[in-house]
């Protein structure tokens, strides 16, 4: 492999204070040296060292690539009619997932592999260069157990969502479905997943049901992460904390108390704002949760009911239009928050020994991800060094 410098580079978000100003890590002027995959050298552009070849940003805005933490990629079918009627008026309820487990259950592989690989295709143009992907949508063995394993075409962070919500053949029997999800479907899914997930909602799992379910997870290694508080208040971000998930999902109704167990703890509050968007529910207040020290993360939540989106830049736009956060906050959100509520350490920063995901955009200034909404800001995107994406 051949060094690369990238220089000419007007803002360079780094996400290290260390490196440069704020909480961003801002450098202006600056250049990256990326080599064998990861990140070489970061500084000024007149400091920077020789390499084999050359980009030229001229002028332009470079961050860490997006880690998008929350997606739900593995399905078929669509769900316009549902989203018309929600537009008409009608109240958003779990029960829509229904309508995607049937049709995701009637796919093939290759139907379902192929619309997996456009939309994770269609997430690396708008500047993802992570993402995390569940299953959830086939709600029996061999469905559950093919989806965590088509989801292994596009990332390593493969999360088991058996308890998405009740399989409708079940519907008279969640207790036994819960037995099916922490017994043989868990042990088909196990062996390809990192994380164990579960809907703790009204519609979908108690608290009890939830316990249950992630304590099983644990016993197989899987590490947990709770949709939590997304429809109501509810156990979902205490039953988080308390298992030591690595993220609390939505986190759209807090209690003070809620806030309070983020704040004290190493479970991240990964807010969702596209499923907001799409349901016109009511916006989590992620000032509030910055404010009492919790790590917030954004992701799209992209799934075909309730956020079908895959545009990092567009949740950024919505974070700082509608939940109180301001550019910087939700750049860092998006990237280093990403990082954080997947233990990854390697992403979500541009400094010297890490994974070289980068995101050069067609603006002078990271702050047009939320300031020119809806257009297609993002230029070039490299993963590992290499070039997935150009605008």
């Amino acid at each position: 492999m051949t060094a690369l410098l990238i220089d000419g580079i007007a803002a360079l978000v780094t996400n290290d204070p260390g490196l440069g100003a704020g909480p961003l890590g801002l450098l202006a002027d600056a250049a990256v040296v990326v080599d064998s995959g990861r990140v070489a050298w970061v500084g000024p552009s007149s400091a920077a060292p020789a390499a084999d070849a050359r980009h030229d940003t001229e002028g332009r805005a470079v961050l860490p690539g997006f880690v998008d933490s929350h997606a739900h990629l593995v399905f078929a079918g669509d769900r316009t009619a549902e989203f018309a009627a929600r537009m008409a008026g009608e109240a958003y309820t779990a029960g829509g997932i229904r309508a995607t487990v049937a049709a995701t259950r009637a796919a093939s592989d290759s139907e379902l592999a192929a619309n997996l690989d456009r939309l994770a295709a269609e997430a690396a143009r708008q500047g993802t260069t992570l993402i995390e992907c569940k299953s959830g949508y086939g709600l029996t063995v061999g469905d559950e157990a093919r989806a965590v394993r088509l989801a292994h075409r596009v990332t390593d962070e493969v999360t088991y969502l058996g308890a998405h919500i009740v399989a409708p053949e079940f519907a008279d029997d969640p207790a036994g479905y819960v037995d099916l999800v922490t017994g043989p479907m868990l042990d088909a899914c196990a062996p390809h997943a990192r994380w164990i997930d579960v809907f703790c909602e009204r519609g979908a799992f108690d608290g009890d049901q939830a316990r249950a379910i992630l304590a099983a997870g644990l016993a197989r290694g899987l590490v947990p992460r709770v949709h939590a508080n997304q429809l109501g208040p509810g156990p979902g971000v205490r039953i988080a904390v308390e298992t030591g998930a690595a993220s609390a999902d939505h986190c759209t109704h807090l209690t003070d108390a809620d806030i309070d167990a983020l704040a004290g703890s190493a479970t991240v509050a990964t807010l969702l704002p596209g499923a907001e968007f799409a349901t016109r529910s009511a916006y989590p207040d992620a000032r509030r949760l910055i404010d009492a020290g919790a790590t917030v993360a954004l992701s799209t939540d992209c799934n075909p009911g309730t956020s079908f989106t895959t545009s990092m830049p567009f949740c950024v736009a919505l974070a700082v239009r509608e939940m109180g956060m301001t550019p910087d906050e939700a750049v860092w959100s998006a990237t280093a928050g990403g990082a954080a509520a997947l233990r990854r350490d390697d992403v979500g920063r541009v400094t010297p020994g890490i994974r070289a995901d980068l995101v050069e955009l067609d603006a002078p200034s990271h702050v047009h991800v939320a300031y020119r909404p809806g257009v297609p800001v993002v230029r070039t995107v490299w993963r590992a060094g290499e070039v997935v994406a150009r605008g």
